[in-house]
């Protein structure tokens, strides 16, 4: 079942096309990602969902019915601009905010409790907004915008700002939230987060919608042919013996964490075999490892948006050479 179904939604700012005919299902209890470059129209998206914002044309369902203002007592939203009352205190603070989704200051009290001492700020309850640090805050606005049990979670750029340990932390909270009922929809530039939280994604670039789809049947379409091969010693004429099988801009020599270990990537051509490659390599070099090469969402990412005719976005660091 979708909890959550757009159609056709476009949305202008004085002559800005911010969305174009945007179309996408949110199966519920599933971490959906909202991936783009920046501008590319995913924060006004998030607003519409969240009521905020009404799309100019197109459709916005949820929970089988028109999107409407009560529900947003259904929705907790984690904007990316972010605020807190300095002056309050932080346990006051988070009580008023849950009285405002509806809780009694009890039960309020007792959630809150819990969920700060999960966290590990219980001895900030008392102190000042204004003393927490950066990460402090934003565990403190992430558990608000939880507190009531939503049944759908908007947060936009959730990690940013965290550590790595935070990060993980809230990693598994999000889990946890999506397993205990919640769907979650994210916006993020994270991409190892995608692939370590999300189940789908949609990727917007330009207003327009140009991916759509589980992770995981994402990254195994694109990975179609795709092979990575790791030997030992010199290549003694392996990559001129493999590029008459291989698309020829696909094979990249690259090192790996062992210096004695050279790792070659490749896309077979349509009318090559695997065993063909295999037999390729087996006689040329002392073959350490053969696998199916999934690519990752970063790559994925790059490719998808340079495809739409932007220019190419930078890597992460995955440092290769392209073999000409």
């Amino acid at each position: 079942m979708n909890i959550l179904e757009i159609k056709n939604v476009s949305k202008s700012y004085s002559g800005h096309q911010a969305l174009s005919d945007i179309s996408l299902n949110v199966p519920e209890g599933c971490v959906y990602g909202l991936l783009g470059p920046n501008g590319a129209g995913k924060t006004t998206l998030l607003r519409i969902i969240n009521h905020i914002t009404a799309p100019d044309t197109g459709s916005v369902t949820f929970n089988g019915h028109t999107l409407n203002a009560e529900d947003v007592n259904d929705i907790g939203y984690l904007p990316e601009e972010r605020g807190l009352y300095k002056k309050m205190k932080v346990g006051d603070q988070a009580l008023f905010f849950a009285r405002l989704k509806g809780l009694s200051k009890a039960e309020a009290t007792r959630r809150l409790h819990e969920w700060f001492t999960r966290f590990g700020i219980m001895d900030w309850w008392g102190k000042k907004v204004e003393e927490l640090s950066k990460g402090m805050a934003q565990k403190v606005q992430f558990i608000i915008t939880v507190l009531h049990q939503p049944r759908l979670l908007i947060f936009d750029e959730p990690f940013s700002g965290f550590d790595p340990i935070n990060a993980n932390l809230l990693k598994e909270e999000i889990l946890r939230l999506r397993d205990n009922g919640s769907t979650i929809i994210f916006s993020t530039h994270n991409m190892e987060s995608v692939e370590k939280v999300c189940d789908h994604i949609t990727l917007i670039d330009r207003s327009h919608n140009i991916l759509t789809g589980r992770v995981s049947d994402i990254r195994s379409e694109a990975g179609k042919g795709r092979l990575s091969l790791t030997f030992r010693g010199s290549d003694n004429g392996l990559i001129d013996a493999l590029r008459p099988l291989v698309e020829p801009q696909s094979l990249h020599r690259s090192g790996t964490t062992d210096p004695e270990v050279t790792r070659i990537r490749m896309k077979m051509l349509p009318e090559t075999s695997v065993s063909r490659i295999i037999d390729t390599a087996n006689r040329l070099v002392d073959i350490d490892s053969f696998n199916r090469d999934l690519p990752s969402m970063n790559e994925i990412f790059i490719d998808a948006v340079n495809r739409h005719n932007l220019p190419l976005l930078p890597d992460s660091g995955d440092k290769q050479n392209s073999i000409n």
